[in-house]
């Protein structure tokens, strides 16, 4: 449905301002503004609440709007008042919207405030502004009056997003946290503003040759283990990285760079942090009364009530900000799981049902298909992930046919496979053989991207590098082998950052990541490989234009168990696209190595793990490889070539 802006209203009649009140009447709510909040379809509720700077009858200040149905007074309070609860009190609307409203004259940019609401039961609770642009620093938790104003310089990347951004595009998205992917080398203990990473961050991301970069949350979010994973304000950029406008700075920059970004966005669950959303107005308002539906036990945090419309209405203009305000070019929308069931991690007996007695949430499922259409339906070129991990059915299905109208999910199920397949020693993994092929059986149900997350480095799991067996060249060989692997599946691809160039240690939130490991040529070649494969990804349609079809993928031998070898042929919209990719997962040369093989055209070696460059053992094949009239592997022609160690070989007709 259209934001309230697209549609000419008047605007309610604005009673007579009595400029003797610290607080002026006013509002820049229309009707039709309200009618739209109440069911649950204004998606664009920044325009109206939360605190802007605007000027009434020739006089500065702010404007002030917070939803809180059940308080018997609200007022703002800041160092402007001395934080005195009844001198600035607000206006509560006569349309049973239950918004509190007012201009306060005189108040300027860079004002600290909060609210002091006052609950039905005469409850005191002094809490941040749910819509405010910016909130101090933590351990402070007062907003701020800020705006979003900033002069954006990526008309070209906007123009060309929708083609670049597409889904029969390269898709290799680098997850980064911005709190650690480097700091402060004069000062460890200091997280560098957006501003201050940029100039590093977006040449090394654009020289990777990622499409993409994923914002781990930058929402503000109180408690720094938490990742920003507790969100608090939702729609402050987290001071912990500078401005807002230091963060538009970055996206600017990265789209200068022809980098698309993704934000982690969190409607999932929120902190039980007495001036974030938690009892509000004194009561449940965002989250469930029912603790069976608004609690989560996992993670001892509050879950949003979907069921009601001024929920959604919030949540659904909190996706649309990001993309308008700081052209974001997608969400990678957390935990949905955790949304769609009741009983996620409850046990039965401690779950809440749906009216006909399910598990499912009807209202989380109504409001992420309102939320797909909503961003869809306003933006041109942007994509909506799911981090989804349960058999939920036609989560990247239109909505229209029953869907919930994700562009990607991730592929819980292929990473979880692929990670105990490459854990197991190589003279087991013939006992294995399956697990690594049986993705296929599945990957074309849904739009998949193929996650190594930052969730795999952490809590124990050891980084990628030593989640490999064997000694250091075969840990190596396997991780080269393992992002071999990954690139020619099919599927988007997300890497988190540090797996690029083998971490020897877990992801660590308080400091850099150990750059210094590239002085190592075994950490130097890993980086190398990643830099490799994403450059071919980006120049061959194989791998990326039937990203999640079928068409685009045809297995040779699945089943050389004996051997561990796997060899597949990735297919573009062109004949003359085609790869043939040979995988060998043993420790072992495969010399003399006979391939089915379609076409009776000459093959060439574009791509091998196994490359000294990469720091391998360099076995190539060299030159061209002519096709026998052989029939193998159920083709009519058939080649021999020699399959590097621990490697992935990738062919080219010519």
């Amino acid at each position: 449905m259209p934001a309230a802006k697209n549609v000419p209203v008047k605007k309610a009649s604005q009673p007579k301002i009595d400029k003797q009140k610290s607080v002026w009447i006013h509002s820049l709510f229309t009707d039709y503004d309200i009618d739209l909040f109440l069911v649950g379809k204004h998606f664009r509720l920044y325009e109206k609440m939360g605190s802007h700077l605007i000027t009434v009858d020739g006089t500065a200040g702010t404007y002030f709007s917070v939803w809180a149905p059940n308080a018997i007074c609200v007022s703002v309070v800041g160092n402007f008042n001395d934080w005195n609860n009844s001198s600035h009190p607000l206006s509560v609307r006569w349309d049973k919207s239950g918004i509190w409203e007012g201009f306060i004259p005189g108040i300027a940019k860079g004002e600290v405030y909060k609210y002091f609401v006052k609950g039905f039961d005469e409850s005191e609770h002094l809490k941040g502004d749910p819509y405010a642009r910016r909130w101090e620093h933590p351990p402070q938790t007062a907003c701020i009056v800020w705006d979003t104003d900033y002069t954006w310089k990526d008309k070209a990347w906007l123009k060309k997003r929708a083609k670049l951004n597409a889904l029969d595009q390269p898709i290799s998205v680098y997850e980064i946290h911005l709190g650690s992917w480097e700091r402060d080398p004069d000062n460890p203990e200091r997280v560098l503003t957006c501003r201050e990473v940029a100039g590093r961050l977006v040449p090394y991301i654009k020289e990777m040759g990622f499409t993409h970069v994923e914002l781990m949350p930058v929402m503000e979010f109180p408690y720094f283990p938490s990742w920003g994973y507790q969100i608090t304000g939702y729609f402050g950029a987290s001071s912990r990285y500078g401005s807002p406008q230091d963060l538009m700075y970055l996206i600017d920059e990265l789209h200068k760079a022809n980098i698309a970004v993704i934000l982690d966005w969190v409607p999932s669950h929120f902190p039980g942090d007495r001036h974030g959303l938690y009892e509000f107005d004194g009561t449940h308002l965002y989250e469930h009364a029912d603790m069976r539906k608004g609690f989560h036990p996992d993670w001892k945090s509050y879950i949003f009530n979907y069921d009601r419309n001024e929920v959604r209405s919030f949540l659904i203009s909190n996706a649309l900000f990001w993309i308008d305000q700081y052209h974001a070019d997608g969400l990678r929308v957390d935990a949905v799981a955790s949304m769609l069931y009741f009983n996620f991690s409850r046990e039965d007996g401690d779950a809440a049902t749906n009216e006909y007695g399910g598990s499912e949430n009807l209202g989380a499922i109504q409001f992420l298909q309102d939320l797909n259409v909503a961003v869809y339906g306003n933006f041109e070129g942007v994509q909506t992930i799911a981090e989804e991990s349960s058999t939920y059915p036609g989560v990247t299905h239109p909505v229209h046919a029953g869907g919930l109208g994700f562009g990607m999910k991730w592929m819980m199920g292929w990473m979880n496979d692929t990670l105990k397949y490459f854990k197991v020693e190589t003279l087991g993994r013939k006992h294995h053989h399956h697990q690594l092929s049986f993705s296929m059986t599945y990957a074309f149900t849904e739009n998949f991207m193929l996650p190594f997350s930052h969730d795999e480095v952490v809590h124990g799991k050891s980084p990628m590098l030593y989640k490999m067996p064997g000694d250091d060249w075969q840990k190596f060989a396997n991780l080269r082998a393992l992002y071999g692997y990954m690139f020619t599946h099919p599927g988007a691809k997300l890497l988190f950052m540090g797996n690029e160039f083998g971490e020897t240690n877990e992801w660590n939130f308080t400091q850099s990541l150990d750059w210094h490991l590239l002085q190592h040529a075994p950490h130097k070649g890993m980086q190398e490989t990643v830099k490799a494969l994403n450059f071919l990804y980006r120049k061959e349609p194989a791998l990326y234009h039937f990203n999640f079809s079928y068409e685009g993928f045809q297995w040779i031998d699945a089943d050389n168990a004996n051997e561990s070898t796997f060899v597949y042929m990735r297919k573009g919209p062109k004949a003359k696209d085609t790869l043939l990719v040979a995988i060998n997962l043993t420790p072992v040369v495969r010399e003399n190595y006979r391939i089915g093989v379609p076409f009776k055209t000459k093959w060439t070696e574009i791509f091998n793990t196994d490359d000294i460059v990469y720091y391998g053992g360099g076995i190539n094949n060299r030159g061209d490889i002519v096709p026998d009239l052989e029939n193998y592997n159920g083709q009519e022609y058939s080649i021999i070539v020699d399959l590097p160690p621990l490697a992935v070989v990738i062919f080219k007709s010519k």
